[in-house]
């Protein structure tokens, strides 16, 4: 099983309402870190190996048709090569806006590491790792937030072709997205979730 939809946009761009939607269009099972959190164990060494340019994209994706979110995002360059008939999602936000959710939320968190209990150490190191990857190292301010988050997008804008991307804000509803992925229309409301304070739910749902 090849995932055929991965999502490129980063964390806090609405990546698990996008995880919701691909799975309720039927183009799931949808990978997002929240399954690296629930098998820790052989998630996370997978992922810090892809970081040192190791990867085994079966391995990790076994079991999935699409995947969204960090760590994916951070691999796009790769991935396109992987999975050259992909399509790819970019969920993109106001970049300022971004900056304020990713501080206060994921780049908090790992900052904070050395706070978090032991055996969610190793995951948070691998996430480092990734968030590095996409230009996001430790101690940057707001503005260096925002200007990585834009130079991400644009590079992700740069190297997967136009007819194979869709650039998306997940406000924008089914329309756009069922559109890219030949689906039809559901009836339901497109699903919205995953606030910051939802965010935090799911993490220490990991601990």
């Amino acid at each position: 099983m090849a995932i055929n939809i991965i999502g490129v946009g980063l964390g806090r761009t609405g990546t698990y309402s996008l995880k919701l939607a691909i799975n309720q269009l039927g183009h799931g099972p949808c990978f997002h870190m929240e399954e690296v959190l629930k098998n820790m164990d052989v998630q996370v060494p997978l992922w810090s190996e892809a970081v040192k340019g190791n990867s085994n994209w079966n391995a990790i994706y076994d079991g999935f048709n699409s995947s969204v979110d960090w760590p994916t995002a951070g691999f796009f360059r790769e991935l396109i090569k992987e999975y050259p008939t992909a399509k790819f999602i970019l969920t993109e936000r106001n970049p300022e806006n971004w900056a304020d959710s990713f501080g206060s939320t994921i780049y908090k968190l790992v900052e904070g590491k050395d706070k978090a209990p032991e055996k969610m150490h190793n995951w948070l190191d691998m996430c480092i790792e990734v968030i590095t990857k996409s230009g996001f190292p430790l101690g940057m301010d707001r503005n260096g937030l925002i200007n990585g988050f834009i130079a991400h997008n644009k590079a992700v804008r740069e190297i997967i072709p136009e007819e194979q991307l869709l650039i998306y804000q997940v406000k924008d509803g089914w329309e756009p997205l069922c559109e890219f992925l030949n689906s039809p229309v559901p009836n339901e409301s497109f699903p919205n979730t995953n606030n910051r304070e939802e965010f935090w739910e799911l993490v220490n749902a990991g601990n």
